[in-house]
Order: structure tokens, then C-alpha cells, then sequence
């Protein structure tokens, strides 16, 4: 899962002037700066749906995959019989389900999913909570973990480093061992790509954790839930209904996980002091 040199097709340079706030006289500065490519990735289910969500355009079939396996579609890569990009538009996915797969694709989503927005569009908002599953409880890792896990994704973070403007997500096993990490500007994005890229090798997620460079919203708990995934490490904070669904799914919330702190909202009981 090296996702090193996929950066430099989604970076662009642009001419921008730099201003002083301060000094009323000093004029701009020309300069080149770089920035993260937003473009939109169309998922063409065929036979059902369309969907649009405006990513950083790399790892598009893990993207793909993994949307559809944290929205509930598919539950793994057998529900397939086709994934590809489309030769006469990189932009598009082409999804083919199995025959047998119900065609169970919500209409209210049939929306522009943007990098800031995932469950905007959800017509039966609550009855998809309630039909989240609970996680299995065999995970446990030291305290020590949360930080030093925070610690080896700020290395790993090369669209991060270059331009700004991404979050990060890894997922780790129960020695802390990075399995697949992923960046997008949208933080539900990268974890949409983490979980195909973990479906792709035919990884496990029971009793691996996942790490946020961003806040938790109901969005990111809820693929998670679906995925299995047991703790949750964010450097932000958590929402409400990000705690509350935490709580009612068994999942580990761990936010403000930075230097020598981390809060723990829900289940602590996986983490152990040494």
C-alpha cells in the first residue's frame, strides 16, 4: 500500500499575491503556490445509481470501494463483478454488482457528496443509526499508542507537507503497525480509501484502529461501525451524535489525542496502561 509519487499528478501551481496585514505601504508579493486538485469522481452503479463526490483524484477504485462498503452496499469485494475506471473518462468508476446483490442503494443520497459533507441527503436519517452494527470487543492497546501514532502519521502526510488543504487517515493493527493510510480533502474521503484499500488486500478490520488527522462527526462513526473498526483517535474534537453513536455502537472514542493527552469519550476500557 505505498502511495509514495501518487502525489505530484494532484498538486497544481497557482499565481496568487501575498499581502501584509500589517504594513499599509509594503505592496504584493507575486508568488507561486501550491495547492490540492478538488474534482469530482463519479461512482456509476450500473443498473442503480450515480454518485458524485468532489476528492483529491487518487486511489479512485479504493475510494469506490470503500464508499460503497461504509454506505452498506456491498460487504466485501465478492458483491463485485466489475470495478474499473472508465477508459474514455478517468473521472468515472464503473461498478457492476453480482447478480444476487439486492439493489439497496439509497435515493435520498442520489446527491453532490462534497469534501466537507457525507449523510447530507439521507432521507431516513435516524433508521439508518439505528440499524448501525456494534463492534467486536478484542482490541486493546497501550495509552502510550494514541501519541505515538499520532506521531508516525504527521511523516506520511506529503500533500499535507506540500500545500496544506488534506486530512489523513490510517488504519493500524493492535501492535500500532500502519496497515494502509490515505489522504483527500475530505477527511470521510480518506477513510472511504483506507477501508478499499483494505478490502483490495484482503486485510481484516476486526481489531484494528483507525487515526484521524481531524475531528470525528457522525459520518467517520458510522463507517467505521460498518466496517468493524474498534477505537477511534482523532487530533480534533468530537461531535455530539459522533460520541453518542460511538457509545451505542461499542466503539472506542479517543479525540484531542496530541502531545501527552487524549480524551476518552466512550469505552475506555480498551485502552490499558502498559
Amino acid at each position: 500500500m505505498d502511495n509514495s509519487n501518487k502525489h505530484l499528478d494532484v498538486i497544481h501551481t497557482v499565481k496568487a499575491h501575498r499581502i501584509s496585514t500589517t504594513d499599509p505601504v509594503e505592496p504584493p508579493v507575486d508568488e507561486e503556490v501550491s495547492v490540492i486538485v478538488e474534482t469530482p469522481l463519479h461512482i456509476d452503479v450500473e443498473g442503480i445509481e450515480t454518485y458524485t463526490i468532489l476528492c483529491t483524484p487518487m486511489d479512485k477504485l479504493a475510494m469506490a470501494a470503500g464508499f460503497l462498503f461504509s454506505e452498506g452496499v456491498i460487504t466485501s469485494l465478492d458483491d463485485l463483478s466489475l470495478i474499473e475506471e472508465c477508459e474514455d473518462d478517468p473521472d468515472v468508476v464503473r461498478i457492476k454488482l453480482t447478480a444476487d446483490i439486492p439493489q439497496i442503494m439509497d435515493p435520498g443520497r442520489n446527491l453532490l457528496i462534497t469534501s466537507s459533507c457525507g449523510v447530507c441527503g439521507t432521507e431516513e436519517f435516524y433508521k439508518k443509526l439505528d440499524a448501525l452494527p456494534k463492534v467486536d470487543d478484542s482490541l486493546r492497546i497501550e495509552k502510550k499508542m494514541l501519541r505515538s501514532a499520532m506521531q508516525d502519521i504527521s511523516g506520511i502526510q506529503p500533500l499535507f507537507d506540500t500545500c496544506g488543504g488534506t486530512h489523513l487517515v490510517a488504519i493500524l493493527d493492535s501492535d500500532g503497525k500502519i496497515i494502509a493510510h490515505a489522504e483527500d480533502t475530505g477527511r470521510h474521503n480518506a477513510l472511504d480509501k483506507v477501508v478499499g484499500m483494505c478490502l483490495f488486500e484482503g486485510v481484516s478490520f476486526v481489531g484494528n484502529w483507525v487515526v484521524l488527522s481531524s475531528r470525528v462527526s457522525l459520518e467517520m462513526v458510522s463507517k467505521c461501525a460498518r466496517a468493524g473498526i474498534e477505537l477511534i483517535s482523532a487530533i480534533s474534537a468530537p461531535t455530539s451524535l459522533a460520541i453518542e453513536m460511538a457509545e451505542r455502537c461499542g466503539i472506542t472514542l479517543c479525540a484531542f489525542v496530541r502531545k501527552n493527552r487524549a480524551t476518552v469519550f466512550t469505552h475506555p476500557e480498551r485502552i490499558i496502561k502498559s
